[in-house]
């Protein structure tokens, strides 16, 4: 394929916006090349500026559950934005989406929205300090929350250690009040809260890690974080930006029948538009101002075109039945047509799935965490990311990255995928 007009466009974004790119993922660091520049998009395709056609595998990296420019949602927002894009003040379609959003979910009575998952992680950490009086957090290696300083942590020198910045501008004031543990590793969290006792206000984890790659909780590690959390009078918040409203209609407390004290949301709440929302229990969310003393706040927060999207694509989940049984075949079809390549070719690998999430990791040793995600071989997915490009097929440009399916995509979408991952290893 060629990308002339994309390295042009690549070219003259450099000059104006810090590496040429809004977020750093789509730079193409990970995996050499030039980024691909979007022209429009259509159900499961993305139509590049050099006019290729792509099947898209990141859907913007989740909320594209129904395919892009999904009709439903597109005139929603038309017809909202007849009225007015932004007021500023209370709007009746931000109850209209809340109360919708609280009856899918299970355990929560009442939601705030924000404009980014980024956003919501933040005041969700900021409310359990307050609620609990507390300052530490823990989060998990490998587990991505946004950019707020708290969550810009790497390890210490320690196991049990203070963590410590891993980007300049995070303080180390800020540092040692987030404490990492291992993913999967109840033991370890056990450990920390005993040597912290009495001062960790929450647990932060995403039930589902989506940022180094598909990686799912084992058996018992979630209920294990929830008895802890009883134990030592800590909040477990659900980081579910990615899997809300994606992996079941209530997200992964459905799914995994495990109640969070607070959980967060993006992605497919907002149906493509900036949203974040994150909600909880009554006397946890009645913490917040103006009726408790946690300050949050935000002038575009419930901007009525993202309320539009997001209320149109909840009630289009809410009224598909079959949704997820569909997501959930096309992503095991999927697995199943890539393994079996993968094997006929002896190519080392392993697959990740949990419903419509999916990584492929080169290297045939079982990825539970930060570490084990680290094992595969980047060479080797270097070549499948820019060999599927060639043929084109769309994943995520790092190898820590899930994948996200899209109902949109067909069954000769994916056997097309599938050939193409056969014509790569060939």
């Amino acid at each position: 394929m060629l990308y002339q007009r994309s390295s042009q466009l690549f070219a003259e974004a450099e000059k104006v916006i810090p590496g040429g790119v809004n977020s750093p993922v789509r730079a193409f660091k990970s995996v050499g090349g030039t980024p691909i520049f979007v022209k429009e998009a259509k159900g499961a395709y993305l139509y590049d500026e050099d006019g290729n056609r792509l099947i898209d595998y990141i859907n913007s990296w989740g909320p594209m559950i129904l395919g892009h420019a999904y009709e439903p949602v597109v005139q929603a927002v038309i017809e909202k934005a007849k009225k007015g894009t932004s007021f500023g003040m209370p709007t009746e379609i931000e109850t209209e989406i809340a109360s919708l959003a609280i009856s899918m979910v299970p355990n929560i009575d009442k939601i705030r929205f924000v404009n980014s998952g980024t956003e919501a992680c933040m005041s969700a950490v900021r409310l359990a300090r307050g609620f609990t009086s507390r300052e530490k957090i823990i989060k998990f290696k490998g587990c991505y929350h946004g950019h707020s300083d708290s969550f810009l942590i790497q390890a210490g020198s320690g196991a049990v250690t203070f963590g410590a910045p891993n980007s300049p501008g995070v303080t180390m004031g800020t540092a040692k009040d987030t404490l990492l543990a291992n993913y999967n590793d109840l033991g370890h969290v056990q450990e920390i809260l005993e040597n912290n006792r009495g001062e960790v206000a929450a647990i932060i984890i995403e039930p589902v890690a989506g940022n180094m790659g598909c990686v799912p909780p084992i058996k018992g590690f979630l209920e294990g974080l929830r008895a802890l959390c009883d134990a030592h009078g800590t909040l477990l918040i659900f980081d579910e930006v990615m899997t809300g409203f994606r992996l079941a209609r209530g997200g992964a407390q459905e799914l995994f029948g495990v109640k969070a004290d607070l959980i967060t949301f993006g992605k497919v709440i907002g149906g493509g538009l900036p949203v974040g929302a994150f909600a909880g229990r009554h006397e946890i969310m009645d913490y917040l101002a103006p009726v408790g003393p946690v300050y949050q706040a935000g002038t575009l927060s419930g901007n009525p075109l993202a309320m539009a999207a997001g209320l149109t694509m909840l009630k289009s989940i809410e009224s598909d039945l079959e949704l997820f049984r569909r997501l959930e075949e096309k992503t095991a079809y999927l697995e199943r047509g890539i393994r079996k390549v993968l094997m006929d070719r002896n190519i080392e690998h392993t697959i990740n799935r949990v419903g419509s999430m999916i990584s492929v990791f080169f290297d045939e040793r079982e990825v539970l965490d930060f570490e084990t995600a680290g094992y595969g071989n980047n060479d080797t997915f270097k070549k499948f990311f820019h060999g599927l490009l060639a043929e084109g097929v769309y994943i995520a440009p790092s190898s820590y990255e899930t994948w996200f399916i899209t109902d949109a995509l067909t069954y000769e979408d994916l056997d097309y995928t599938i050939n193409a991952v056969n014509k790569v290893f060939s």
